[in-house]
This record gives structure tokens, C-alpha cells and sequence, in this order.
């Protein structure tokens, strides 16, 4: 069974109205509640100019009453900023507090920025996030953890409560590098495949990926997500020129933070045109093309978690709601339909 999951973002252009923004991204949430939608996601950064962005943790705290069937989805934690202990008890908290809702997702970040700020540098990114992720999950399943690491020291370390989802929350990791889905592979239930690489990229790492889940003598995973940004409208064109402003400022953005430098070599440039941006990139189209573009990637990749980003920085309002209304009450019956074919 496929699940439909939405990403708020929680971004936006920097010198507008905090308070009304917080009140969209919170009638989003309802409405992705009422629209039927499995899951909500938020992810994480910090110092985003030119954008402003809410935190992950007390959006996901404040939510989850909002839409208590929605998963709720921490996509990503940038693990290597932050002490395992503290990560550990916060989102043990949101998921009991969830009744076992959470999804663990995990990245090690890219931007120089945030790594400095938080006092660290992006060479120790991958060994924190190992050695990180390795005390998170013995303080989730153990009573009592005692464990040396670069950064932190645990002794007799305690995780006071425990996740609802026993051993643990499924976690996911989220990664556009081979050597991060390597990673993936080896220490968490499923690689979130990001929404920035070309399907033709995407491709070539499912054999990485494979490769490293046979090496690691694992199955393939039960649930495998995937995010993409999606645009539905009346027809490709109406979906193109709705997105165009506003996609194309995110990615701006998102070059300038650096974000296409860390992506596979070739794919790896978002100082392009638009129309050659989202080609092969993102899901532009009428209902029953969104659906057929969802159902090929389930067929080709195995997908059966896809989060959609569908709100971007700058976005009115009514653009997004619309949307949200489009997919659930035209496109998700489609792909469920093709799905059971």
C-alpha cells in the first residue's frame, strides 16, 4: 500500500509576518489532515537567509494534536550539529507523545555555515553522524549507555523515556552522495531518496544502494520513501508557469547554500535554466500526469512513501490548499487504482 506524505517547509522569504506565516503552515497541516494525507514532514536547517524557516522541533510537538493521524516525519535531523543525548530524549518525547507516530529521518548537511556555528567542520560530519546515530539507538534500546565519543561522553547515559515504538522509530536517511547511501544502507531502515537528484542519477544509486543492502546481508526495505516537488494543475503548462517563480527562487537558494556541490558529479548545477532545471527533476502536470509520473517511480524504484513538497517560499496560500485538494482528491485515487491493477 502506498503512502502520500507532505512536506512543510516551513520556509519563507525573509521580512514577512512570522505569525501569519505560522498560521498557513498550521491550516496546511489540517488540511493535509482532512485531505487524508499519511504523513507530515519537516526538516531542518539554520541561518537560511535570503529565506526565514520554523524549527523541526516544536513544529512536530505543536502538530501532532492538529492532525493526530499523520506520521510525523523529522526529514532530516542534520545529526552531526547536535549531542546524541539531547536528540535521543527529544524525539523519544515527540513520538510517545505522538502515540508512536515519529519517523527518525537523518543527514549530515552540507553547509559550512551551519557546521561552524554549531562547531564543527564538514570533515567530521560523517564519522559524528555514525558514532551519533550508534548512541541514539543504544540509548532508545538499552537501560543504561556508557560511550566515548569525539564530541560527547556518555556514563551511564540514560534516555529517560523511551520511544512508544519499541526498540525504535523507524529511522531513514536521508543522502544524495554514493558514500551516504552507503551509509543508508548499512545503519537505517531505508534511504529517503532526496528530491534534488535526476531520475537518471537516481537510477544509477538504487544499485549502490542495492549493492550495499546485499553486502550488508539486508532485505530491501519494507517501506522505501522517496520525496519529490510536486505541481498539479489543469495541465503541464498551467503547472509550469504556477511553480516557475517560486521553485526557481527556492533552488536559487538552495545554489547558494551550496546544496548542488555535494550531489553526484553531472548532476550537480542548479545555476540553470528553468526548463532544464526541472526536466527529469520534479512532477509537473495535469492530475492523471502526476499520477503516471508517481506510479513509474513506485514500478522503477520501488517507492511506496512519497512525500511531496508542494508549498514553496513565496507561495500564496491558496495556491498551496488548492493543490493539496487536487492530489488527494484526484491524483492519489489514480495512483492507488494503478497500483492494484
Amino acid at each position: 500500500m502506498i503512502q502520500f506524505g507532505l512536506m512543510n517547509r516551513g520556509q519563507f522569504p525573509v521580512g514577512g509576518d512570522a505569525a501569519q506565516h505560522w498560521a498557513e503552515m498550521l491550516e496546511q497541516v489540517r488540511w493535509a489532515e482532512k485531505m487524508r494525507f499519511d504523513s507530515i514532514m519537516k526538516g531542518s536547517h539554520y541561518t537560511t537567509h535570503p529565506l526565514s524557516e520554523f524549527q523541526q522541533v516544536p513544529f512536530l510537538s505543536r502538530i501532532m494534536a492538529e492532525a493526530p493521524s499523520l506520521r510525523l516525519i523529522a526529514g532530516v535531523v542534520l545529526l552531526p550539529l547536535h549531542k546524541p543525548l539531547d536528540i535521543a530524549e527529544q524525539f523519544a518525547n515527540i513520538d510517545v507523545m505522538s502515540g508512536g507516530r515519529l519517523i527518525f529521518g537523518v543527514g549530515i548537511g552540507y553547509r559550512d555555515v551551519e557546521f561552524r556555528a554549531f562547531g564543527t567542520t564538514q570533515k567530521q560530519a560523517g564519522p559524528r553522524m555514525e558514532e551519533g546515530l550508534e548512541a541514539i539507538k543504544r540509548l532508545w534500546s538499552e537501560d543504561k549507555v556508557s560511550m566515548r565519543g569525539s564530541h560527547f561522553e556518555l556514563i551511564d547515559a540514560v534516555c529517560t523515556i523511551k520511544p512508544a515504538q519499541q526498540p525504535m522509530p523507524p529511522i531513514w536517511t536521508g543522502a544524495n552522495a554514493d558514500v551516504a547511501i552507503r551509509r543508508a544502507a548499512r545503519l537505517t531502515d531505508a534511504w529517503f531518496v532526496n528530491p534534488h537528484n535526476r531520475l537518471d542519477t537516481i537510477e544509477r544509486q538504487m544499485q549502490v544502494y542495492r549493492r550495499e543492502l546485499d553486502a550488508c546481508g539486508k532485505p530491501f526495505p519494507k517501506e522505501f520513501p522517496m520525496m519529490r516537488e510536486v505541481v498539479v494543475a489543469k495541465s503541464r503548462e498551467e503547472a509550469m508557469r504556477m511553480a516557475q517563480p517560486y521553485l526557481e527562487a527556492k533552488y536559487n537558494a538552495y545554489h547558494q547554500w551550496g546544496q548542488d556541490k555535494v550531489m553526484p558529479a553531472g548532476d550537480n548545477n542548479f545555476d540553470i535554466d528553468f526548463e532544464e532545471l526541472v526536466q527529469d527533476r520534479f512532477l509537473f502536470g495535469s492530475p492523471e500526469e502526476i499520477a503516471e509520473q508517481i506510479l513509474d517511480l513506485t514500478r522503477r524504484f520501488g517507492v511506496n512513501h512519497f512525500v511531496m513538497g508542494v508549498q514553496f517560499p513565496g507561495m500564496p496560500q491558496q495556491m498551496v490548499l488548492d493543490e493539496m485538494q487536487m492530489l488527494s482528491e484526484e491524483v492519489f485515487p489514480l495512483v492507488r487504482a494503478g497500483i492494484n491493477m
